[in-house]
């Protein structure tokens, strides 16, 4: 399906709570209940979305250009099919909260499920097919936005019930040479246990494609003909060429990704304050994921890692459930997705306030590397100056984390640090999904508009090849960066990282609450 976007902040609950101006329409001071609309819009949400914004954060304009880049950049006579996410299920009837899928709100930012959308080129026109309005599942799961609503507010040419989308495509495929669709989830070719080998059918790839774009409802003979019409040498790929969009952030999206780092930088500075000793790892996760919700974030960008101690030295911690002890440090490893887009930040802290002369040593040599690495990824504006690449930075991380840490008594041997104390790469792409990096080749050079984790980490194991003082203890620091011409801009500034800033958070000294 087909739509246009809209941007919108979020405001603080408290500056919600406001006496309208006379200048302000009747709808902004008392907008009706329930609303019409499947998803906010300014006509029924003005507090989260402006005018002129489709979602909030992103100009209705934006998401037209969006598909404009799209379809320019695709061979004559193509056309596009996007579908929306399904959605999944916990047990039984008892569903998760719905997220889009990523490329589709992309390009349209239409928010309901059962959707899809398909654009031909050149000069394009779209049509997005939807459930529409329904009042029985409405009573029970709330508004769907109706057709009309639809092509007026998402500015498509067409809007028609999804149930018209076999013999839609059945029409217009034959007309193409190329059809851009990307397999659902459940459709994707699964691995051989044998062999690293991927096997699948164009026939029952297709086959399954079509039947999560349209279930039952679709006669046999119609549904035959479209699965051929998928099938073979006319369908390519679709993800790699969004993906390729995606990668650079306009400004209406860097402000909805600084907005994302702000909230949850607020959330590890207030959850340092919140952490004593002898509280549990599960209370901090709840009271970061609580301080993010309170802000507006609609959910965590990924399940975060609270790891107390010698817990820190597991990558992907995410049990989080021992006691924290006085004398540890704590890494959390936690962002939230707002608006659309993921925040992803590390911090390491003192669980009791203050770090121990060997925690200070080693978290100082580490933050001397990350700081260097943020610098490195300045971009030079003379085209005849080489860009850093996501590979060219991680080798630098080796080099510069070697280096500090045999200042501090390591004494590295050649494979060490690699092997054993810093296991996991230095860096990737995030936006809209947390890692953004399908369609991005590390060695590719960055370029303006980017946005990219820089996120160093050191795990020392019980072993006597490492100073024993500094056993067990496992650090990262990780920030989002805005890749520019010049200094680069860290997103994720919010979040304290300098030992003294680190230490003040925990003590209260900054004048922060854990509330």
């Amino acid at each position: 399906m087909s739509a246009l976007t809209a941007r919108a902040c979020f405001r603080p609950l408290h500056r919600l709570l406001r006496r309208g101006y006379a200048t302000e329409p009747a709808h902004a001071l008392h907008p009706p209940k329930p609303s019409e609309f499947g998803q906010p819009l300014w006509e029924s949400h003005p507090h989260l979305v402006k005018a002129g914004e489709l979602t909030p954060g992103i100009p209705v304009h934006e998401y037209e250009r969006r598909r404009k880049d799209l379809m320019d950049s695709l061979p004559e006579n193509s056309i596009v099919v996007s579908v929306a996410a399904p959605v999944k299920y916990m047990s039984g009837q008892i569903f998760y909260k719905y997220r889009q899928a990523s490329d589709f709100w992309y390009l349209t930012g239409f928010e309901e499920p059962e959707s899809a959308k398909n654009s031909t080129s050149r000069g394009y026109r779209m049509t997005m097919f939807s459930s529409g309005k329904d009042s029985a599942k409405e009573k029970w799961d709330g508004a769907r936005t109706s057709l009309q609503d639809v092509a007026t507010h998402f500015h498509a040419d067409d809007a028609l019930p999804i149930s018209s989308l076999p013999s839609t495509l059945k029409s217009l495929l034959p007309q193409y040479t190329s059809v851009y669709v990307d397999l659902p989830p459940s459709a994707t070719p699964s691995r051989r246990r044998s062999s690293s080998s991927i096997t699948t059918t164009p026939l029952s790839a297709s086959r399954a494609l079509l039947k999560y774009l349209a279930p039952p409802f679709a006669p046999r003979g119609e549904f035959e003909s479209v699965v051929e019409g998928l099938s073979g040498s006319k369908r390519r790929p679709l993800a790699k060429e969004v993906g390729r969009l995606r990668a650079v952030k306009s400004k209406a999206e860097q402000k909805v990704m600084r907005a994302a780092a702000d909230i949850s930088g607020r959330a590890h500075a207030k959850t340092m304050r919140f952490a004593s000793p002898d509280v549990p790892e599960s209370a901090l996760a709840a009271h970061f994921e609580y301080l993010c919700a309170l802000e507006g974030a609609q959910r965590p960008a990924y399940v975060p890692v609270v790891a107390s101690g010698a817990n820190a030295l597991i990558i992907h911690y995410t049990t989080n459930n021992h006691i924290v002890r006085d004398g540890e440090m704590v890494l959390v490893d936690a962002g939230c997705e707002y608006n659309g887009y993921a925040s992803d930040i590390t911090r390491t802290f003192p669980s009791s306030g203050n770090f121990t002369p060997a925690q200070k040593d080693l978290y100082q040599a580490l933050l001397n590397v990350q700081k260097s690495l943020i610098q490195a990824c300045a971009l030079s504006p003379s085209p005849s100056s080489s860009s850093p690449s996501l590979n060219s930075l991680h080798s630098q991380s080796c080099l510069l984390l070697r280096e500090e840490l045999n200042q501090i008594g390591f004494g590295l041997q050649r494979g060490d640090l690699e092997r054993e104390l810093y296991p996991h790469y230095l860096s990737h792409p995030i936006g809209i999904d947390l890692h953004e990096s399908a369609s991005f080749e590390r060695g590719e050079a960055l370029r303006p508009g980017m946005v990219i984790t820089v996120e160093p980490g050191v795990y020392v194991p019980s072993s006597p090849l490492f100073p024993k003082h500094f056993h067990n203890m496992g650090i990262r620091i990780e920030d989002e960066v805005l890749l520019c011409e010049g200094e680069p801009v860290v997103l994720s500034v919010s979040a304290p990282k300098e030992v003294v800033d680190v230490e003040g958070a925990c003590q209260g000294v900054l004048g922060l609450e854990p509330y």
